[in-house]
């Protein structure tokens, strides 16, 4: 999010520059400060290495006017991330992948004498199915003997979430949405189970660290002993194995099989992927947003056309299995993402302004509603008005699913509750729904009393 003057408020801490936008696009400005270690990332070689391995966002150096004449040495424009996303909102692979990355660009880093002096989670973007370093001002020059600066946050940002999720609870991912610096090592040492402490590299890098941190908290240090080389780089193998080594053994989620146990028939479910294939091709949409996506099955409709789609979902297993099928195929166009619909992800930091919210990442041109509005509906009682003005927030098109009572999914919603939803109907889903949008289609699905929906919001929306 910018403010007043362009500049983009989650790059504020940074006294070596800072990204802005202008005309719509975003640059970071380079200030004089950093001039030295900008000018040895580029001619040292690191950057083109980088960028060759796919590790580092790509930028070219433009002549345009600073945002800040006074400090500004250089303005360049990087690759645009298509969607920004956070830590809380990925699966455990995702983060793992994120941290492998990380390590792999500091192992880079060493070879031309530069080292990462932060290793923040959020350094990390997903562009074209891959995890990419996106900050270009992270890197300074190496001092031999000087221990690796950045250590303690990765263990934080990376390492103990990861393992609090393998040994503990996957939901535990959450805790970033608390500790926007990562997981205190005091309190990921306190939630292990007690086995972990038989773990060599959890031992070393959590217990023992966090020990080490509060024993040292309020004492002033001062030591001359350095690190040799052979242990900075021990350091690096033995928190990648330690990452390596992590695993959720567990996909056994509430929704991870739900096509597996679904009421569509074969014909029904190749029907309804054909409708859906046939109102992408009557819209024009460079984005989707598909929510509820499970395992991404119709995700994929849209990313095979061509069109970046985030694939959002509840469960952590579905997300997980939607990540590494994407891997499998070697996907450039689908983002499985984590998103509870009825409490998305906050605007949190400073001001509320440094990771922003789900719904300030929007418009996006279409969104993809299957099998979701009777979970709205009845889970959580949500009217059909408020499902419509939500979806007409976020979109231009919206491709909804109507299931009516009589379908065997909400039946089986309504067998532990009182039925209160005397206007859960399709006439009424309608009414509410042409308040905000027009409906430009309607289709049932063979085989099955559900209805797919193509509709365009009334009010013209400007798609970031």
């Amino acid at each position: 999010m910018p403010d007043s003057s362009g500049k983009i408020k989650s790059s504020f801490r940074d006294p070596n520059g800072f990204l802005f936008f202008r005309d719509r696009k975003i640059y970071r400005q380079i200030n004089k400060v950093y001039k030295n270690e900008y000018d040895l990332l580029i001619n040292s070689g690191l950057y083109k290495d980088l960028i060759n391995a796919g590790l580092l966002i790509p930028h070219e150096e433009v002549n345009i006017k600073p945002e800040e004449q006074g400090s500004a040495y250089k303005i360049i424009k990087p690759e645009m991330i298509s969607f920004i996303s956070y830590p809380y909102e990925w699966c455990f692979s995702q983060l793992k992948n994120a941290a492998l990355t990380t390590l792999k660009v500091q192992k880079k880093a060493l070879k031309y004498g530069m080292s990462l002096k932060d290793a923040s989670a959020y350094n990390i973007q997903f562009s074209s199915g891959r995890t990419v370093f996106i900050d270009t001002l992270s890197f300074e020059k190496h001092e031999e003997g000087k221990p690796w600066v950045a250590y303690g946050q990765f263990c934080q940002h990376f390492l103990a979430p990861l393992a609090l999720m393998s040994y503990k609870d996957i939901r535990l991912n959450q805790l970033f949405r608390i500790y926007l610096d990562g997981v205190p090592l005091d309190l990921a040492s306190s939630l292990l189970p007690f086995y972990s402490r038989f773990i060599p590299s959890i031992l070393t890098h959590i217990h023992i660290h966090a020990y080490s941190q509060k024993h040292f908290a309020n004492k002033s240090v001062t030591s001359s002993k350095k690190m040799s080389r052979i242990s900075y780089l021990g350091l690096m193998d033995s928190l990648e194995s330690a990452v390596k080594r992590l695993k959720w053994r567990s996909f056994k989620t509430e929704w991870v099989d739900y096509y597996d146990s679904f009421n569509y028939s074969s014909s029904a479910f190749q029907d309804k992927k054909q409708i859906i294939s046939n109102y992408f091709n009557k819209i024009t949409s460079k984005q989707v947003w598909d929510l509820g996506a499970n395992t991404g099955v119709f995700s994929r409709i849209a990313s095979e056309k061509g069109i970046e789609t985030i694939s959002f979902d509840i469960d952590h297993g579905t997300i997980e299995r939607n990540y590494i099928e994407g891997l499998k195929r070697n996907e450039k166009k689908v983002l499985p993402l984590l998103l509870d619909l009825t409490n998305p992800s906050p605007a949190i930091g400073w001001e509320n302004r440094e990771r922003i919210s789900f719904m300030e990442r929007g418009p996006t041109e279409t969104i993809l509603a299957l099998a979701l509005i009777h979970h709205l509906a009845i889970s959580n009682n949500l009217s059909f008005e408020y499902c419509s003005n939500f979806f007409c927030r976020l979109c231009k098109h919206l491709i909804i699913e109507f299931i009516p009572k009589s379908d065997s999914q909400v039946k089986r919603l309504l067998q532990t509750r009182k039925d209160i939803f005397p206007h859960y109907d399709r006439k009424n889903f309608e009414q509410k729904f042409s308040i905000n949008f027009n409906i430009l289609e309607s289709k049932k699905i063979n085989d099955s009393e559900r209805i797919l929906y193509l509709m365009r919001t009334k009010v013209n929306k400007s798609v970031s």
